[in-house]
């Protein structure tokens, strides 16, 4: 091999590589400064299409991945968190603020990618704040993605003078209708491999600028491209919920149908292009001897950002029934209920911003879902008979939840790994505490199922004084539960004044039936394993008011 072809092979592979190190530095460097702004942003979704599509641009803008933001969308809909309508009107946006990045690219400062990256690692590597270091962060991303590009621009440029390239290129031009489809796949593919339409749209851009591939192919690839990026969702959403394959699913036809529609009318397409920028992107001018194209990257960001624009505009009206064709491609299964996390999707860890909404959404499910023993336990102990099944489906959801709790461990675990902010890192530690804490109840839920069931197989009897004072406890304990979770979802602190208040109440309320059932056990109304397994129930109902102040105090970021 010749020494150009290794240099050519060097800059394009170590180009493609700072390209992509960079895109990732610059989104969590924007996440990071974003913050909780952009947590409220994904909060704010709705069921109104309109509404998530713009939430979709501009979370794709600030996170500049699109695939980052339809894994989440996919994991958001796969844990039921959000409709699918809303869903793919997410998913549109961020088809739109992905094309961002390649905006990025056609500013002409690609020379200045190393001093920017240079100057703006000083800021990263010695300031102290937070803030200070994270935006050097993300302005070293940029640096980074710049003179990435300049190296795949460098690498690229023998390939012009090498008559075997030119003629493998030569196989792929967008002249003719068919040659048009052919392109588009070799995009697809293209971004199949490299997981990232930023950085195949980075190439395409390096191609076309010398001169390797024409205008014309150049777009074409960029619409390929678009479909490759649906790839990284697909995938996402294998072994999810059903609605989660929707959502993967209308993110390809959405895309794969404009592209046909768009090949349809290509070379209209592009007239147009030529007419709004004034003049045509492929236009060859001379500079000092040497052939340049200076429109042609402008030209490459025109199609990228006309097209998904176009298409999102053309198919925001039809969303509930391309909603209607997934459903029907992906029918619903009756299955029985997960003992684990299908959703919490380790490859959204590089963006903690939303990496920790989507941990947050589970520890609000978990609080649900103790929440709704707390009503299946009421059904069971104040039934005659024994209800198996119902018995069955209380213990059930204690293991779901210990399951779920090991999972939230290890995710945010991973998470910890990365770049975070201290405010981030004290959400994890928070949400540790969260979950763990509503593992305990589950815990202490299914111990009262056992005890009452203990008593029933055993003949054990309650007095009537004693039913009515469980019965008052549970009800009390789950009304504290419902307040506990409603500061969980709405992250209020301020209620751990009112939460303290209602648990002194519930722990007086203890003692005091249990003083009421120890003067009934002296004056022999009431068995001894009678009393054994009613003083194990009230106890049991207090350790649930402990774990509840406990997540109370961690989302008021008490230690």
């Amino acid at each position: 091999m010749s020494e150009v072809a290794v240099n050519m092979i060097f800059n394009i592979v170590g180009g493609l590589a700072i390209f992509l190190l960079g895109m990732k530095n610059m989104s969590e460097g924007m996440q990071a400064v974003a913050g909780d702004g952009l947590r409220r942003m994904i909060n704010a979704v709705t069921n109104n299409r309109f509404k998530a599509c713009g939430m979709g641009v501009l979370v794709t803008s600030i996170v500049q991945s699109s695939s980052v933001t339809t894994v989440m969308v996919v994991g958001f809909v796969s844990a039921g968190l959000m409709s699918l309508t809303p869903a793919i009107g997410v998913i549109m946006g961020a088809n739109i603020g992905t094309t961002v990045t390649a905006w990025l690219l056609v500013l002409k400062i690609g020379k200045w990618g190393l001093p920017i990256l240079g100057i703006a690692a000083f800021f990263y590597m010695f300031a102290k704040k937070d803030r200070l270091r994270y935006i050097g962060m993300a302005i070293m991303g940029v640096g980074m993605v710049f003179f990435g590009l300049e190296m795949m621009k460098s690498g690229l440029k023998p390939m012009k003078d090498m008559p075997a390239f030119i003629h493998w290129f030569s196989m792929f031009q967008a002249e003719t209708y068919f040659g048009t489809l052919k392109c588009a796949l070799v995009g697809c593919l293209l971004t199949f491999i490299v997981q990232s339409s930023s950085a195949t749209v980075g190439i395409t851009m390096g191609l076309a600028s010398n001169g390797i591939i024409g205008f014309h192919t150049a777009a074409a690839l960029v619409l390929g491209e678009n479909i490759g990026t649906t790839i990284t969702a697909l995938l996402a959403s294998i072994g999810r919920s059903t609605d989660a394959k929707r959502a993967a699913y209308s993110h390809t036809i959405f895309n794969i149908l404009g592209v046909l529609w768009v090949t349809a009318v290509f070379y209209w397409y592009l007239k147009l292009i030529g007419f709004v920028l004034g003049n045509d992107p492929g236009t060859l001018v001379m500079v000092n001897g040497v052939e340049t194209y200076p429109y042609i990257q402008r030209g490459i960001a025109f199609v990228h950002s006309g097209f998904n624009i176009t298409n999102t505009l053309l198919f925001l009206p039809f969303v509930p029934f391309l909603a209607k064709i997934v459903t029907m491609l992906a029918p619903d299964k009756v299955t029985d209920e997960i003992a684990h996390l299908e959703y919490l999707d380790t490859s959204i860890i590089d963006s903690p911003v939303l990496a920790i909404q989507e941990s947050h959404t589970q520890i609000v499910r978990m609080g649900e879902h103790a929440y709704e023993m707390m009503a299946m336990l009421k059904t069971a102990i104040t039934s005659k008979e024994i209800d198996e099944d119902l018995i069955r489906r209380i213990l059930h959801r204690e293991e779901v939840l210990d399951e779920v709790q090991k999972e939230v461990a290890e995710f945010l675990g991973h998470m910890f790994e990365g770049n975070m902010t201290a405010d981030l890192v004290e959400s994890c530690r928070m949400q540790l505490r969260m979950a763990d804490e509503y593992e305990s109840i589950s815990d202490y839920l299914a111990i009262i199922m056992k005890l009452h069931l203990k008593g029933k197989k055993t003949g054990v009897r309650f007095t009537e004084d004693g039913w009515k004072d469980v019965l008052s406890l549970h009800d009390k304990t789950a009304d504290y539960l419902e307040l506990v979770n409603s500061c969980v979802d709405q992250e209020r602190g301020d209620g751990l004044t009112k939460a303290r208040v209602s648990g002194d109440a519930i722990t007086y309320e203890m003692k005091e039936a249990r003083d009421r059932h120890l003067d009934r056990l002296a004056d022999k109304l009431t068995e001894p394993l009678a009393s054994l397994i009613f003083i194990d129930m009230l106890n049991a109902y207090r350790r649930v008011k402990d774990h509840g102040l406990n997540i109370a105090e961690a989302v008021a970021g008490e230690k």
